[in-house]
């Protein structure tokens, strides 16, 4: 597939009937390759123990040599109105889908066992269990664009929602995310919850550990606040830590937001919808 972009829409079976693959490909990605991603993701997919509502590949191919893992392949699964997400970057397109793979039928296992039912704990050690930890799963790359010409391009609006630290990285997880940001329930505040060496972490715009309660051993907590920064000046911020993203209060909304590097060396956004 000799084109920058390109979509189209590839049969998969489930259930005995038809599913519509969207596929996208960003690249020179060569259609063997897409072929390949569409049928691994079928395969898995007929597994599946809900409906399939709806599955969409993509498939990213960097030209540029300096960047470490430029082939990327991703997926967006909607089961029974659950969303569900896997992605995966390597050396080379059949790497990136061998693991995608890998991953898709991880998520479809989780779903299987009904986290809706666990949701305010964390995952018990099951035999099978996966931890973000079984399957290397590093930040994709993202080119290295001079500073100067990095711009913000994606700018996400969405109302988040309420929900328990516990919940928040169930979410995380079958989304396939590094980070989510969420309203944690007792408190009322705009939080993220991100990964941090063997567990997770959680950040709050104004931590109030002694309304929080508890946390699972596997979370810790940040108890300093969100910066309070202009956007311009947390892009600044993110620059000069050399983190992949930064959680602070918008200081023209007082909400919590998320700015974070992207793929192709530019910047996106994550706000609430009312801030």
């Amino acid at each position: 597939m000799t084109q920058a972009q390109g979509t189209q829409a590839q049969g998969a079976r489930h259930a005995g009937q038809t599913l519509p693959v969207q596929t996208h490909a960003q690249g020179d990605v060569p259609d063997e390759a897409m072929d390949l991603a569409v049928t691994r993701v079928r395969s898995q997919l007929r597994h599946a123990h809900e409906p399939v509502l709806f599955a969409r590949v993509k498939l990213t191919l960097e030209p540029d040599p300096a960047v470490e893992r430029p082939a990327i392949a991703q997926v967006n699964v909607d089961l029974n109105g659950r969303p569900l997400r896997a992605q995966a970057a390597a050396a080379t397109l059949r790497d990136a889908i061998e693991i995608l793979s890998d991953k898709l039928r991880i998520q479809l296992e989780r779903a299987e066992r009904n986290w809706a039912k666990i949701r305010g704990s964390l995952p018990a050690d099951e035999p099978g269990e996966w931890r973000h930890q079984s399957i290397p799963s590093p930040r994709l790359p993202y080119y290295p664009r001079p500073v100067e010409e990095r711009g913000i391009v994606r700018h996400k609006s969405y109302g988040l929602a309420t929900m328990t630290p516990g919940e928040a990285v169930a979410d995380m997880e079958l989304l396939d995310y590094d980070f989510h940001l969420f309203t944690e329930r007792s408190t009322g505040q705009d939080s993220v919850i991100y990964r941090a060496g063997g567990g997770y972490r959680l950040a709050q715009a104004h931590p109030k550990p002694h309304r929080l309660g508890p946390l699972p051993g596997s979370i810790t907590l940040s108890e300093a606040p969100a910066p309070r920064l202009s956007l311009e000046q947390a892009r600044t911020r993110l620059e000069a830590f050399g983190q992949p993203f930064l959680f602070f209060v918008n200081s023209e909304t007082g909400r919590g937001n998320i700015i974070y590097h992207r793929y192709d060396g530019d910047y996106g956004v994550i706000t609430p919808a009312n801030g």
